[in-house]
């Protein structure tokens, strides 16, 4: 064929062509899937870490759900181990011995276990001369043990609160769709990233396959939904295997979610159990029942945090977005969102602190192409724009704290007394400040002493009324706390006293560093003042007392003194006495009246060495009394013996009440 290609060169390059077409085709991911594949985004980076994820989302979940209807939290929590067995026949698999154990990766040859049976023959045998010779042996070596990806372990994790519940017809997509939830809007909550549950789903998904069950009750219903389902990841939909309703016989209203995941008890215990003694000390006025069932019942483990006030927070507010705080998106979206018509009306009521006035101010320095008539709707891209450009160089007032809920200094100072037992503890509550656009709020306390606290300084972190485990080092509060604290200028050694420093932070945005929200960096100038100045009214507090404790223990080393030297100075203030009484016999000197009269009682054995002895203690011990009570009058503390007091909870007919704080104590009149 002249002039053309051959039937053979076009076949090979269409087939070419195809081939690269191919390849170049656009791909999308689900949002489910993304997390799959970057499960550590959300703090599934390993079982032990997976389990501790779940654990702590399911728990953050039951007290917002407590906390949104005024209720004080109950919440309980179960990690019920399950053997290789009982995973197998969960899924309706048989067990099945080993055919070829070369096949495994713990498969141990004969001549590896040869040597290794050598070795330890070794081992007890030097034991055995050591322990004839009375040497002290030293601990054996654990032996190297392969495990095969096989035997992994299994746990079932259970979270069951009295919460608001969840409507029936949303449960399938509150689990089974990620990127969905009732936490999105601006206000300070626990979770922003929708996920919380639903991770711990795909993640049950990814290592175990069983769906997840949930069964909610909503107040005043007479009927509790039961709904087991798992997520289809490719779609990001909800795949539901049953969902019905049953008789609420109990009355009960709340949730409970069960979901089996591969994890690991071993290594993250102290993590879990150090995260729920936290929880309980920033949230006193919550219950919660933490319980690990093994299939060792030795291994069994039961903790119980009992609630000590029913004194709640203020539920968080949603609020609306700073002008400093918005971007060019986020103008776009509200633009598109607004119910109002005019440009004046819509940023009078779609930002804070922006009024009529200054709404006006603000069209009129736009220029002439916008006005307070103009339709928002037809403001147009470059528009907006200049929308933006002037909310970044205007001054605007900053927000108020009004939206902020923190936990209160009384709630963080029962909450540390409750679970630490110190010797000295003291609290500060900061004012809101803004950061970006954002207010929040610096709650500090600092303790001295106490039950299972480390020597130096153990510090507890908090974002949003959550503990904070992880990343610790690069924390504004730690490097605070360790770098920017001058410690001995409060009268408190860092190394050897037992230093508890809570810090809480609460905002309508946390600016966590990474994605795993544990730690807040040290480059926001703002915090970092906050979180210092927050530390050191804690400090200044205590060395006051630390001061007054010092005087008091002068005060007694000086009354020890005293009554040392009692017997000495009443023997030589007596034979002085006596000495006076024989010359005034023999009439050598003549004394005043009251002298006279003393000593005729000396000489009438009125007065004697005991009597004087028996009034010099009463008087060292009144001067001790009254020292005594000075400091107390001045400290406001009672020193031991003392007793723990807490509020009890309220009947619940007693429904009218007026609650008055103060960072020490709740007054509570009930009406």
């Amino acid at each position: 064929m002249a002039g053309g290609d051959s039937p053979a060169e076009t076949k090979k390059g269409s087939s070419k062509t195809s081939k690269n077409s191919k390849e170049s085709t656009l791909k999308q991911k689900s949002p489910a899937e993304f997390f799959a594949e970057n499960k550590n985004i959300a703090g599934f980076d390993n079982p032990g870490k997976s389990l501790y994820t779940t654990v702590r989302e399911l728990v953050e979940n039951a007290l917002d759900s407590s906390e949104s209807i005024s209720e004080l939290p109950e919440v309980e929590v179960t990690i019920e181990e399950i053997g290789k067995s009982k995973f197998n026949s969960m899924i309706g698999l048989i067990d099945r011995e080993r055919v070829d154990t070369k096949l495994y990766d713990d498969y141990e040859t004969d001549k590896a276990r040869e040597k290794r049976l050598v070795k330890e023959a070794r081992a007890s045998e030097i034991q055995a001369k050591n322990l004839a010779s009375g040497k002290k042996n030293k601990e054996p070596g654990v032996s190297r043990v392969l495990k095969a990806r096989g035997e992994a372990s299994y746990y079932k994790v259970t979270c069951r609160d009295n919460g608001k519940g969840m409507p029936h017809d949303d449960i399938p997509n509150m689990f089974g769709r990620v990127l969905s939830g009732t936490k999105y809007g601006l206000k300070q909550t626990r979770g922003k990233f929708g996920l919380g549950a639903k991770m711990a789903l795909i993640w049950s998904k990814m290592s175990t396959g069983l769906p997840i069950e949930i069964s909610s009750s909503m107040k005043s219903q007479n009927y509790v939904t039961f709904c087991r389902l798992d997520i289809d990841i490719h779609r990001n939909i909800p795949h539901i295997h049953l969902h019905e309703k049953k008789a609420n016989k109990e009355k009960w209203h709340g949730a409970e979610i069960q979901v089996v995941i591969e994890g690991n008890w071993t290594t993250y215990r102290s993590k879990i159990l150090h995260y729920m003694r936290q929880m309980a000390v920033i949230t006193p006025y919550a219950q919660f029942l933490f319980r690990f069932i093994s299939e060792t019942p030795e291994k069994n483990v039961t903790v119980k945090f009992t609630r000590r006030t029913d004194v709640m927070p203020p539920i968080p507010i949603e609020t609306k977005h700073h002008p400093s705080s918005v971007d060019l998106l986020l103008i776009k979206r509200l633009v598109t969102d607004t119910s109002k018509k005019t440009l004046l009306q819509f940023l009078q009521n779609e930002f804070v602190n922006i009024n009529k006035n200054l709404a006006a101010r603000l069209i009129g320095e736009m220029g002439p192409d916008f006005s307070p008539g103009m339709a928002v709707k037809s403001v147009t891209s470059q528009q907006m724009v200049r929308i933006h450009q002037l909310f970044r160089q205007a001054k605007f007032d900053d927000p108020s704290g009004d939206c902020l809920s923190p936990a209160g200094e009384y709630n963080l100072r029962l909450g540390i007394i409750k679970e630490l037992h110190p010797d000295m503890v003291a609290t500060h509550s900061g004012s809101a400040q803004v950061f970006e656009g954002h207010p929040f709020i610096v709650e500090a306390g600092v303790s001295v002493g106490g039950r299972d606290v480390k020597q130096g300084i153990n510090i507890f972190r908090f974002a949003n009324r959550i503990p904070l485990l992880f990343e610790q080092g690069g924390d504004v509060v730690t490097r605070t706390a360790l770098k920017r604290i001058n410690w001995n200028s409060y009268k408190i050694n860092q190394t050897q006293d037992k230093i508890g420093v809570f810090v809480s932070i609460v905002s309508t945005k946390i600016p966590f560093k990474g994605t795993g929200k544990e730690y807040i960096g040290d480059d926001i100038s703002e915090i970092a003042t906050a979180v210092k100045s927050a530390i050191q009214q804690c400090c200044i507090q205590l060395k006051s007392k630390i001061v007054k404790r010092l005087q008091a223990r002068e005060q007694q080393e000086r009354k020890r003194s005293l009554s040392r030297y009692i017997p000495d100075a009443t023997g030589a203030v007596y034979e002085v006495l006596k000495q006076m009484t024989e010359e005034h016999t023999k009439k050598r000197k003549r004394y005043k009246e009251e002298e006279t009269a003393m000593l005729e009682k000396v000489s009438k054995l009125i007065i004697t060495k005991e009597t004087l002895k028996e009034k010099l203690a009463e008087h060292v011990e009144q001067v001790d009394y009254e020292m005594a009570l000075e400091y107390a009058t001045q400290s406001g503390v009672s020193e031991e013996p003392r007793e723990n007091i807490y509020l009890q909870q309220l009947n619940p007919n007693h429904s009218n009440f007026i609650d008055l704080h103060s960072p020490t104590f709740v007054f509570r009149l009930i009406l």
